[in-house]
């Protein structure tokens, strides 16, 4: 298990100092720094550093925040989250980078009665109690953006192709339950494990039903493999995919096999873009600068930006949470922390507006939807 601290530069400066400070509030972050879904976790670490860099305290109280990698297992990630909660002592959980980890994370957070904030997609059971919730988009909002600009184009039969795990089912769940009233029908069902190294199989089978297009559920440089063959196999219809696809890995490994492609993604994407009166312009623009101070380099991805969302809704919970005079560290303050999460009204974030409701699990409406296409190498938006 790789494991590790950071402490924002103003924590470490006012430990010195001669005031007294409260007790810490304490975030643990699971993501995947190792393994198939690293293409997603790396850039979920770098936009909980941005995070933490923009807003380092909270209602006067220091964040300290724990890193641990799940290496893309979910077991690993369970096991993070219940050391995160019983031997740090953490107010939230953030994380991690697939959907099935996710889910574990999910199941200790409500077991152990812990806010999560997770950046990935889930779908949790009726009994969870509102302990976990998301800032992503929910699938079926950002699929039905998609199918929208396939009836847009003509499209009448569209295949799938998606990863053999939750993440796959969910994106094809929603593009059924998209395309049937758009009246384009679904003429395929493939799937492959992220680990695989070939979809020739899939492809093929894709290729023999003559779609229109050709849609995939899958996420990072593990969703490249669909591209390559289709393009192998000489495909011509169009392509699209989910907003998991929204990253460099991805861009560098399906190369030229990816030109055109239509994905959903939030407006941070395209925040220079976005008409001055946006709630979601000035706080998208904000993440970018702070990303660029942190690491050097502009964002290239939409993952990092989901952390940041993480980290904003946290702040603004944690805010309400303390005005209740609990402590962070106990039982009681997370409690607090859950029931202020709960209560979020139209916060803006790089993603969209948050307002949760309680034991919904997502916060954003359709102002966190748009269709970008890549253009040689770059996402650009499609009016």
């Amino acid at each position: 298990m790789k494991f590790r601290s950071r402490v924002a530069v103003a924590a470490f400066a006012a430990a010195l100092s001669a005031c007294a400070v409260a007790a810490d509030l304490k975030v643990g972050v699971i993501t995947s720094l190792s393994g198939p879904v690293s293409g997603l976790g790396v850039p979920y670490d770098k936009g909980i550093q941005t995070a933490q860099a923009y807003l380092p305290t909270v209602a006067g109280r220091q964040v300290q925040l724990i890193v641990l990698d799940d290496a893309s297992d979910p077991a690993t990630a369970a096991r993070n989250a219940r050391k995160l909660v019983t031997e740090d002592k953490v107010d939230v959980l953030i994380g991690t980078s697939g959907v099935p980890g996710a889910l574990a994370i999910a199941a200790v957070a409500r077991e152990t009665k812990t806010p999560l904030i997770s950046p990935t997609p889930v779908t949790v059971p009726a009994d969870d109690g509102g302990w976990t919730v998301t800032v992503s988009q929910p699938f079926p909002l950002m699929v039905a953006a998609v199918v929208e600009k396939m009836k847009q184009s003509g499209v009448k039969t569209v295949a799938y192709i998606g990863f053999s795990d939750a993440l796959g089912d969910l994106a094809y769940d929603s593009l059924v339950k998209a395309a049937a009233p758009a009246g384009i029908k679904v003429v395929a069902n493939e799937r492959y494990a992220r680990g695989d190294s070939s979809v020739a199989g899939q492809v093929l089978k894709i290729v023999a039903a003559r779609p229109d297009a050709v849609f995939a559920g899958n996420s990072g440089s593990p969703g490249a493999l669909p591209y390559l063959a289709l393009a192998e196999r000489g495909y011509k219809g169009q392509i699209y995919g989910t907003h998991g696809l929204i990253n460099a890995d991805f861009v560098r490994v399906a190369g030229a096999s990816a030109e055109g492609l239509m994905v959903p993604s939030g407006p941070v994407m395209v925040a220079d873009q976005l008409p001055a009166d946006s709630p979601v312009r000035k706080v998208a623009l904000d993440f970018r600068k702070t990303y660029q101070q942190v690491h050097g380099a502009p964002p290239a991805d939409a993952f990092s930006a989901y952390t940041f969302d993480a980290w904003l809704v946290f702040a603004d919970a944690a805010r309400r949470a303390l005005a209740t005079k609990a402590e962070p560290g106990t039982a009681e303050f997370r409690q607090a922390l859950h029931d202020a999460i709960a209560q979020t009204h139209e916060l803006a974030g790089t993603h969209g507006v948050f307002s949760f409701k309680p034991n919904e699990p997502y916060g954003l409406d359709k102002r966190s939807a748009v269709v970008i296409r890549l253009d040689k190498g770059q996402w650009k938006l499609v009016p």
